[in-house]
């Protein structure tokens, strides 16, 4: 067999391969479509998912507002802000921007768009928690908006050691993982169950260090129970008042983190 034919029933092979990879990957996600929430879990009231659309006037209307009032922190911390699903870091730069008015370092997590969690993600996100800790002298207070708050309390689990804190918003970290108007989409994009995350995690297990949850009655994707917790699975919990996707710049949230920057 010449070279030519060897290259050519390669090619063919690879094509052959990443056509069943894809086909596989579509078998899933339909699969997956036809599941159903168990009797009695259910997300937020249907009707409070009308107001998330107001996070898209919000730019625009920030225009019109007074700047946002921001006392220098006594206390600077290093901390990064993990994205909610489906959201790129640029989404949180309002929020990283008032922040380091204050005087804090604000990293990013450096995995660009959050699209679910792999071990391979988690690995990446673990070592770069690290380098900021050794790069700057102290411990990380870790930021997570809805999933990236699930991601913040599981790195604290991993590695305590170089977390100072945790605080996450809106984070579906309590209960059964379908009480959010989400989590078909997720499984949608992910290709995996909500009850089965390709990784290990005890979602309502509290991490060994201080982790506080934010939370809103307002919220039209996360069930405010779910992101709220129960005692034992934070230490603390902090109403608000704004809509999930209006977490990454509303004014009360990012008051409350600078609060607890400097609560420590």
């Amino acid at each position: 067999m010449s070279v030519t034919n060897l290259s050519a029933n390669a090619g063919s092979f690879r094509r052959n391969e990443a056509d069943t990879t894809i086909r596989g990957a579509v078998a899933r996600r339909l699969e997956l479509l036809r599941d159903r929430a168990p009797q009695g879990a259910q997300g937020p009231d249907r009707r409070l998912l009308w107001s998330e659309l107001a996070w898209l006037a919000e730019p625009l209307m920030r225009q019109f507002r007074e700047p946002m009032e921001v006392a220098r922190a006594e206390h600077p911390r290093v901390v990064m802000l993990l994205p909610g699903f489906g959201t790129h870091p640029m989404r949180m730069r309002y929020m990283a921007c008032q922040l380091e008015r204050a005087g804090h370092k604000v990293k990013r997590w450096g995995l660009g768009f959050n699209l679910g969690p792999t071990e391979e993600n988690f690995a990446a996100l673990s070592q770069r928690v690290e380098q900021i800790t050794a790069r700057y002298g102290q411990q990380v207070v870790l930021i997570g908006w809805s999933l990236g708050g699930v991601f913040a309390r599981e790195i604290a689990k991993r590695h305590p050691e170089h977390v100072a804190k945790v605080v996450t918003m809106g984070s579906p970290f309590s209960g059964t993982p379908y009480a959010n108007n989400a989590w078909r989409i997720y499984q949608l994009v992910t290709g995996h169950s909500v009850e089965q995350p390709p990784i290990e995690a005890q979602l309502a297990l509290k991490p060994p260090v201080e982790t506080v949850a934010l939370w809103s009655p307002r919220d039209g994707v996360v069930s405010a129970r779910s992101a709220c917790g129960r005692p034992g699975e934070r230490d603390r919990a902090i109403p608000l008042r704004c809509t999930h996707l209006g977490f990454s710049n509303s004014t009360e949230a990012i008051t409350v983190l600078l609060e607890e920057l400097e609560r420590f």
